[in-house]
C-alpha cells in the first residue's frame, strides 16, 4: 500500500467517525452547512483585518479556518445520507451557502488589498470572485437546459485548495499566483461550459429538425 493510499484510507476512516458522531446527535445537515458558512465568514474576517505587518500570520489562520470549514462541507451530505435526511432543498441550500462562502472569502481578500492601497489586486480579486460565481452559474443554468454540464476543471474544491495554498504559503508570495490561477482557469471553465452548452443545444435542435423531417 502506498503512503498516499494509506493517507486517503486513514482520512476516510476519520471522516466517517466524525459523520457517525454527528449522526448520533441527529443534527440537521442544513445546520452543518450553515455552520460551514459561519466559519468561512470568520476566515474572511481574518483576511479583511490583516495588515501588512501581520498578513502572513493572519493569512495562515484564515487558511486553517477554511480547512475547518471544509470539514463541514464534506460531512453535511454524508450525514444527510446516513440519517435519511436527504432532500432536494438540502442540495439547493448547500449550493447557495457555498456561493455565500466563496463571496465572503474573496470579499475579505478585497478588503485586505484595499486597505493596503493595492488597487490592482482589488480588481484581480473582484474578477476572480465574479469568475467563480459564473462557473457555478453557467453549470446551474446549463443543467436547467440540457440536464448535465460537469465539464471544466476549476470546480469549487479546486478553487478552495488554491485559496488555502495561497493563504498558508503567503509568506512566500503564493497568494498572488494563486489568484492568477483562479482567474485564468475559472474563466476557461466558464468558456468551456458555454461552448459545451452551445454544442449540446445545437445538437438537440438539429436532432429535432431531423426527427420532424422524417415524420413528414
Amino acid at each position: 500500500m502506498t503512503w498516499t493510499r494509506a493517507f486517503g484510507k486513514g482520512s476516510g476512516w476519520l471522516l466517517q467517525k466524525i459523520v457517525n458522531g454527528l449522526a448520533l446527535t441527529r443534527i440537521s445537515p442544513n445546520a452543518l452547512t450553515f455552520i460551514g458558512l459561519i466559519i468561512n465568514i470568520v476566515a474572511a474576517c481574518f483576511f479583511g483585518f490583516a495588515r501588512v505587518s501581520n498578513a502572513n500570520r493572519m493569512f495562515l489562520y484564515a487558511g486553517l479556518i477554511i480547512i475547518g470549514a471544509g470539514i463541514f462541507d464534506m460531512v453535511d451530505g454524508r450525514v444527510a445520507r446516513q440519517t435519511n435526511q436527504v432532500s432536494v432543498f438540502g442540495a439547493f441550500f448547500d449550493s447557495v451557502m457555498d456561493r455565500y462562502s466563496d463571496v465572503a472569502i474573496f470579499f475579505g481578500l478585497m478588503i485586505f488589498y484595499a486597505r493596503g492601497n493595492r488597487l490592482f489586486y482589488v480588481g484581480l480579486v473582484a474578477f476572480v470572485m465574479t469568475a467563480c460565481v459564473m462557473v457555478s452559474y453557467t453549470r446551474a443554468r446549463a443543467e436547467a437546459l440540457i440536464g448535465t454540464c460537469k465539464v471544466g476543471f476549476m470546480e469549487r474544491p479546486e478553487r478552495i485548495v488554491c485559496v488555502i495554498l495561497g493563504a498558508l504559503c503567503n509568506r512566500w508570495g503564493v497568494m498572488g499566483p494563486a489568484l492568477w490561477v483562479l482567474a485564468v482557469f475559472s474563466t476557461l471553465t466558464v468558456i468551456h461550459r458555454i461552448r459545451y452548452t452551445y454544442l449540446e443545444t445545437e445538437r438537440r435542435r438539429l436532432a429535432e429538425l431531423q426527427q420532424s423531417s422524417s415524420v413528414r
